[in-house]
């Protein structure tokens, strides 16, 4: 593909409690980029440029992605896990979000035990950057992921929404 080819992304929105959500797939159908906004564009700066869409498409429904989607904030807290999801970075960025996606529901880690379960321990800023720079919220769970102590730390999509997901996963 060169660098003046169309890449096309489909996206859907869905109203869910905390706001709505906005899923957005490549032609494939993995995951590149979501969150709790119901402005595509907002979620396109997050996309490495390898992965970037140059068009975007929106669709009432993403199948299998929509129905995950919905039925994670209906309870089923597995919904998301089968999902495949397609992030481009550095090697450590890239392992360190798949360690993200074995991160069991209600069990919150630390930055410094994520940076552990990353293979860096003493990595825990690199472990923090792999939260910020993640951009399929919900299905790389970086919510799921605590300062010591158990304080919040950030979160894009707001601390409101943080806390609504943690007590959802309880």
């Amino acid at each position: 593909m060169t660098d003046t080819a169309i890449r096309v992304a489909d996206f859907a929105t869905v109203t869910t409690p905390i706001g709505p959500f906005t899923t957005m797939v490549d032609a494939d159908g993995a995951v590149i980029a979501s969150g709790w906004t119901g402005d595509p564009t907002t979620l396109t700066g997050q996309i490495h440029a390898t992965l970037r869409p140059s068009e975007l498409r929106q669709r009432d429904s993403l199948g299998a992605v929509t129905k995950a989607v919905i039925d994670y904030h209906a309870g089923d807290l597995t919904a998301i896990d089968a999902i495949p999801v397609r992030q481009q970075s550095g090697e450590f960025l890239v392992h360190a979000w798949e360690v993200l996606r074995k991160v069991p529901a209600g069990e919150p880690i630390t930055y410094t035990e994520f940076a552990g379960l990353s293979g860096r321990p003493a990595a825990t800023r690199a472990a923090a950057m792999a939260c910020a720079r993640n951009s399929a919220a919900l299905f790389v769970p970086c919510h799921r992921v605590l300062r010591i102590g158990g304080a919040l730390g950030g979160f894009r999509w707001g601390l409101e929404a943080k806390t609504w997901l943690l007590a959802h996963e309880k």
